[in-house]
């Protein structure tokens, strides 16, 4: 079993995960090490700061190895066919954490071998930043079920991972982006029919002023990693989508949220930033606890339903 998205997910499969992330965050001497002798390879193509050191310590708390695989001089297909290169690892290793370019790729390292392949972050979904974010969220409130996060900004992958499991949680969702940074179109078809079948709300706009009702307001920076776009030519378009104090106001938001790295004073103030209002580093701590839930999801043969 793989984790490439969770838009093959169950409600109820949700919901245990991400239960079962916060007991393990919050009693980890419960598991004992339940990674004890397994090894990950870590295959990255893009560079990172939070997912690869909070893989790294994750892994070495639950008793694993992480050996890293530095793949960013150029793709990875370019050098080796993916099919291989996951044949390969999986002669040695339990599973396979992959940050790519394309969500492709972990298709073609999925189809090979018998080992797990988590994505770390593809052109289409972020997993488990999404997870992350839900748990700060759930700490903060209580709750998901019935509340409202709305994403500002660019439409993509981490809002395409935060609509699918939000849904999934009974978190209702609101997205509001300039013209032509919609979200994918077929993501947002297949968001809409699984909000109608869990009875979530789920609305999309291109005008800020629409926002005048949520719990949390998210957002990211207006120019993805690798994209050499000069920020002078959509600077215009973006400014009137940060999130500031006066948008949370309009909204009603109670905290703030961004993926990381931010922009200050571009898409988020530095000011809400570093206010009472952000659950930005709490998202960051997450990162490490959402992860280690997925790996015992994975790699372990705990049941996440008794959580």
């Amino acid at each position: 079993m793989h984790l490439l998205s969770f838009s093959d997910w169950t409600a109820k499969d949700a919901n245990s995960l991400l239960d079962f992330a916060i007991t393990l965050k919050q009693t980890p001497e419960r598991f004992g090490q339940p990674l004890a002798g397994k090894s990950v390879v870590a295959l990255f193509e893009k560079p990172s700061l939070r997912t690869r050191v909070s893989f790294d310590i994750g892994i070495n708390k639950l008793g694993g190895h992480m050996v890293y695989v530095d793949s960013q001089s150029q793709p990875l297909e370019k050098r080796e066919d993916p099919k291989d290169v996951s044949a390969n690892i999986s002669q040695w290793a339990d599973a396979i954490v992959a940050r790519v370019y394309k969500h492709k790729t972990l298709e073609d390292l999925a189809s090979e071998g018998n080992i797990p392949i988590i994505n770390a972050l593809c052109d289409m979904y972020h997993p488990c930043q999404a997870l992350a974010d839900y748990i700060s969220m759930k700490e903060a409130f209580g709750e998901i079920k019935g509340k409202t996060l709305a994403y500002v900004g660019d439409g993509n992958n981490v809002t395409h991972s935060l609509l699918i499991l939000g849904v999934l949680l009974g978190c209702n969702q609101v997205v509001v982006t300039p013209k032509g940074h919609e979200i994918d179109a077929n993501i947002a078809q297949k968001v809409a029919k699984m909000a109608a079948a869990e009875n979530v709300e789920f609305t999309i706009s291109n005008h800020i002023d629409t926002l005048t009702k949520a719990d949390v307001i998210y957002t990211d920076t207006w120019l993805s990693m690798g994209d050499n776009t000069p920020l002078s030519e959509i600077k215009e378009k973006f400014m009137p989508y940060q999130v500031n104090k006066a948008l949370m106001e309009q909204s009603g938001a109670s905290y703030v949220m961004h993926c990381q790295p931010a922009h200050r004073d571009l898409e988020i103030t530095g000011e809400l930033m570093d206010s009472n209002q952000s659950l930005l580093m709490q998202e960051s701590k997450n990162r490490l606890h959402a992860q280690n839930a997925i790996l015992c999801f994975l790699l372990t043969e705990l049941d996440l339903s008794q959580f």
